[in-house]
This record gives structure tokens, C-alpha cells and sequence, in this order.
């Protein structure tokens, strides 16, 4: 447990998630190393390598390729003034001329593309980022819709990625009905997806937010960054329209592709490198086609949005690196091995549902939360003759809980990511939704249980 509790101490203490994550990654590989005074020299250099060894994964190797590659697409949109005439498209035909509709617009973008988590966080983001300057509702605002729609409307429509590697896992158990029937059916019990939706959707509607994102220093910053690019003169819309339908259609084209005809069974991580490389090759051939920049411009753009980024990428390859040495160390084993084999069964929904958000919060992967408690929680299941939609549910909700309240989870540094808002920034202002909606599950759980149980 010491690693990921030092890497969220170093985050409270320094506000800056770098160093803390590398000394999460340091101390889990001074606790992999034989005992001695060598373990330091040891652990410095195994830490190294742990961070090279996120390459040799593929589909590391392609979210982080995917998320520079989002730098220079957001680049190219931006500079060809296709944002601000979306901007002024939308607000003139009364499709997002007040902060009501921009926010419902942003959430319905976000819970409409379930295809894969990242694509809704990055649609959403470059959709909507000029709109929510022009309004002054922040970034931080930004990055909780997108964060609090793509995770859980993807645990909901399992036509994805989630729901084939949710389904391999289910396959090894002998269940009472098939496993895609038991998949299906957890849906309306997976009340943290749907408690959070639907707080993200009454948000959006009333305007009412509270806590830290009422008062956020991102909404403070938000009128600057709409003059930033506003400064960049309106062209035509479809300098930003055509790349995201490109990019839409490609991920669903390559999902379906690399499934060899299943979108379910799609590699997220290749559909979401071949789709942004796409998209941004289509941004760069407008602008170049449109005659006003040359090559060699848009490729210093191009490069200039992706060192934007640089930062957030080297968070997101920090938590792989961290995630990895935590898996050898067992951390994610132990925390679930803390739940006891003699709870009341009334007891073992909640529980299950609050070991996955400490995994889930403390490795910064959902994935990895339901590869660890759905072979832990379907035993049980069989057991004691337990609902296995029930006990699924709140597996899987319990990860995206930990997930969205992680400052080194992925999706986190995603969402910030594509919507311009410091990552801390969003942890922070996220964290007391998150945390709301995970006590009222908590309750449904326990109340559902005294019916179902």
C-alpha cells in the first residue's frame, strides 16, 4: 500500500503530480528489490526502466502516440479558425447561445459516442472548449462533463471495448445463464453510473454547481483563453467539423476493422491512433489546400501543439510505469484480499463496490480493478448463490468511482487533457461529485440488497 499512499501524499503536499508519481514508481521498485543499501542504487535504475518499459507494450505505446497526436490535431483546428467559427455558428442558430445549452450540449456529445472512453472525452473537449470560454464556465467545468459522461455511459452501452473484456473475464465462470446475459443485466444496477449522469445532466441543466468548482481558479482564467483564441480570425466551421466527423467515423471504421466485423471486440488503442492520425492528416490537407499556411507551418504547429501536451503525456506514461510496478508488487491483490470471507451477504455488494474504488483510486485503472475483483467476485457468486448481476455492478462501478477520483488515473489525465484544464485542477474539482454519488450508492446498495438478497 506505501507507494500509491506516497504518491498521493507527494500530490497533496507538492500540488504537482510528476515527482509524485515517480516516487510512487521508486519506492515500489526499492520494495521489488533484494533487502541492502544496494536496493536504492537498484531501484533508481529499475525505475528507469520501468518507464522505458511502457513501450514494449503496443497499446501503452499507442495512447501515448494517440495523446501527443491529439496536440497537434487540437493545434491545427484552432489555428485554421475553425473553433471560433463553430463558436459563432452555434451561437448565432441558437444551438448553444447560453451556458444552459453549452453544458447540455457538451453532455449530450459526451454520452452519445460509447464507442470508446477517450474518443467521447476528446470530442466533447475540442467541441465545446470555445464555447465554454466564450461563456466563462471554465475549463475544470469542462473537464468534469467529459470525465463524468465517457466512463459511465461506456459501463452502460457495453457495445465496446469494456464489454468484450468484461465478457473474456465473465467466460471462465460457470455461471447460471450466459455471460453476456449477466453482463446486460448488471446495467440497472450499476448505480454509480447512473447516479452520475444523471447529477452531470441536472448540473448542466440548472447551472448549480458546488464545491471547489464553484469557486475554481480555472474559471478565472477562462475569458483569457477565449481571447487567446478568438484572436484567431473565424474561417469556416468546417475546419473543425470535418476532422471530428473524420475522426467519429474512423474509430468507429477501425473498431469494427480491428474486431475483424465485431465492433465489440476493436482494440480501442489502435481505432484511437489510426483515427486521430486521420483526422489530423485530413486538418493538415484543408489547411494546406486553403493556400494561407505552408507546410513548414503546419508542421511547427503542428509540433507546437503536441509540446503543449508534452506535461500531460508524461503524467499519463508516469502512471503507466506506476500501474505496472504496483501489478508486480501485488498491490491491487492485497487491497482486495482485505475483504473478509465472513461479511454478511448483505454487506458483500457495498464492500465489493468500495475495494474496487480504493484498487481502482489507488492503481489509477478501472481495467485493472475488474481484471482483479471479477475473479474474486464470481466465486462468491456461486457460492452463496448470490444475484451475479448484482455483485458485477458493483464491481465495475466501484472502478470507475476509484478512476474518477485517481489524480493518477489515465482517464483523468485525459479529460484534462483534451479540455485544456490542469489535472490537479480537475482532480480537485471533480473529487466532491465523485464522492457524493458514491455515498448514495453505497446506500442503494444496501437498500437493494434488503430486496434482492
Amino acid at each position: 500500500m506505501l507507494p500509491p499512499v506516497l504518491a498521493i501524499a507527494v500530490v497533496v503536499w507538492r500540488k504537482e503530480v510528476i515527482s509524485a508519481l515517480f516516487a510512487g514508481i521508486f519506492l515500489s521498485e526499492f520494495l521489488l528489490a533484494s533487502p541492502g543499501i544496494a536496493a536504492l542504487g537498484g531501484a533508481w535504475l529499475n525505475s528507469l526502466e520501468r518507464i522505458v518499459g511502457v513501450f514494449t507494450d503496443g497499446g501503452n505505446s499507442r495512447l501515448l502516440i494517440f495523446s501527443l497526436l491529439i496536440g497537434a490535431l487540437l493545434a491545427f483546428v484552432r489555428s485554421s479558425g475553425g473553433v471560433t467559427a463553430l463558436v459563432v455558428l452555434l451561437v448565432n442558430n441558437g444551438v448553444a447561445n447560453t451556458p444552459r445549452r453549452t453544458a447540455l450540449l457538451t453532455s449530450a456529445v459526451g454520452g452519445a459516442i460509447f464507442v470508446e472512453s477517450n474518443l467521447s472525452i476528446l470530442t466533447a473537449g475540442i467541441l465545446s472548449r470555445g464555447l465554454f470560454d466564450k461563456f466563462e464556465l471554465g475549463r475544470a467545468r469542462l473537464a468534469y462533463i467529459i470525465d463524468s459522461t465517457s466512463a459511465p455511459v461506456c459501463i452502460l452501452i457495453l457495445l465496446n471495448g469494456w464489454g468484450a473484456f468484461i465478457l473474456a473475464l465473465l467466460g471462465d465462470y460457470d455461471l447460471s445463464q450466459a455471460a453476456a446475459v449477466v453482463l446486460w443485466g448488471s446495467i440497472p444496477f450499476n448505480f454509480y453510473a447512473i447516479f452520475t449522469l444523471v447529477l452531470v445532466f441536472y448540473t448542466s441543466w440548472t447551472g448549480k454547481v458546488f464545491g471547489p468548482l464553484k469557486h475554481s481558479k480555472d474559471k478565472s482564467n477562462a475569458s483569457k483563453k477565449a481571447e487567446a483564441e478568438i484572436e484567431v480570425k473565424a474561417t469556416s466551421a468546417s475546419f473543425l467539423l470535418i476532422p471530428m466527423l473524420v475522426l467519429i467515423s474512423a474509430m468507429v471504421g477501425f473498431m469494427y476493422w480491428t474486431g475483424n466485423g465485431d465492433i465489440a471486440q476493436g482494440s480501442g488503442s489502435k481505432s484511437g491512433l489510426y483515427a486521430t492520425a486521420t483526422a489530423s492528416l485530413v486538418a493538415y490537407v484543408m489547411m494546406l489546400v486553403k493556400g494561407k499556411h505552408t507546410h513548414l507551418q503546419l508542421v511547427r504547429i503542428g509540433f507546437e501543439g503536441m509540446g503543449e501536451l508534452l506535461p500531460l503525456v508524461s503524467i499519463l506514461l508516469f502512471s503507466l510505469a506506476l500501474g505496472s510496478s504496483l501489478n508486480e508488487l501485488g498491490t491491487g491483490l492485497y487491497i482486495a484480499g482485505l475483504v473478509g470471507e465472513f461479511l454478511p451477504v448483505l454487506l458483500i455488494a457495498p464492500v465489493l463496490f468500495i475495494t474496487g474504488a480504493i484498487i481502482s483510486f489507488s492503481t489509477g485503472t478501472s481495467w485493472g480493478t475488474f481484471a482483479i475483483l471479477i475473479p474474486l467476485g464470481m466465486p462468491l457468486i456461486h457460492n452463496l448463490g448470490l444475484p451475479a448481476e448484482f455483485i458485477l455492478a458493483a464491481i465495475l462501478g466501484g472502478g470507475i468511482f476509484g478512476d474518477h477520483c485517481s489524480p493518477i488515473s489515465d482517464t483523468s489525465a485525459v479529460s484534462a487533457l483534451a479540455s485544456g484544464c490542469d489535472l490537479l485542477e480537475h482532480v480537485r474539482t471533480q473529487l466532491p461529485y465523485a464522492l457524493f454519488t458514491g455515498v448514495l450508492t453505497i446506500i442503494a446498495y444496501l437498500l437493494a440488497g434488503l430486496f434482492i438478497l
